[in-house]
């Protein structure tokens, strides 16, 4: 059965500086019997966000929802029925059709808005990156307890036949010892 000595051999045969950063802080924790899972989200929430960061996120949140979109619709529904009305009562409107200002609206609208989503995603991006180096982690030190225990598993299952062995042979040198006493009987 592999022990932590020939685990912690086995890791200092040079193998271990061939690793990644990743792999080698894994063997580690492996050869020192010690957890590598722990809170992500503790971690990624410790620096307090600033005031455009939260504003990024609070942008990004309302931007990227049904609420948005059907504000937006009732808006330029709004935006166009007014002028029709007002076009229709008073023969001039504050931005007739095509909707120039509407347009100007829009555009401006999006200029602004796409780069604080851009600021929000690449926020998120980052935390979803340190999220997936740390399932790595855990999961190659899974994977590789997993090896170990069918190591275990096998070493146990080689001594179990080598002491069947024994044992048969140890059974067959009896059986011969009592089948020369019957024959000299």
């Amino acid at each position: 059965m592999p022990s932590k000595e020939h685990l912690r051999t086995r890791l200092d045969m040079g193998a271990v500086g061939a690793l990644d950063a990743s792999a080698r802080k894994v063997t580690e924790h492996i050869a020192h019997r010690k957890h590598i899972s722990r809170n992500v989200a503790r971690e990624l929430e410790l620096p307090s966000p600033s005031l455009g960061q939260r504003a990024a996120d609070a942008v990004a949140a309302f931007g990227g929802s049904w609420t948005f979109v059907l504000l937006f619709f009732l808006t330029m529904l709004v935006w166009m029925g007014l002028n029709t009305a007002l076009l229709v009562l008073r023969g001039h409107t504050f931005d007739p059709y095509p909707y120039i200002l509407l347009n100007l609206v829009l555009s401006m609208l999006a200029a602004i808005q796409a780069p604080i989503i851009l600021m929000s995603q690449n926020r998120q991006s980052e935390k979803d990156r340190i999220r997936g180096e740390h399932d790595y982690e855990v999961n190659l030190k899974a994977e590789l307890e997993i090896m170990l225990l069918h190591e275990k598993l096998d070493d146990l299952q080689q001594k179990q036949w080598s002491e069947l062995i024994g044992l048969q042979r140890e059974q067959l040198r009896l059986l011969t010892v009592l089948a020369e006493q019957n024959d000299r009987r």
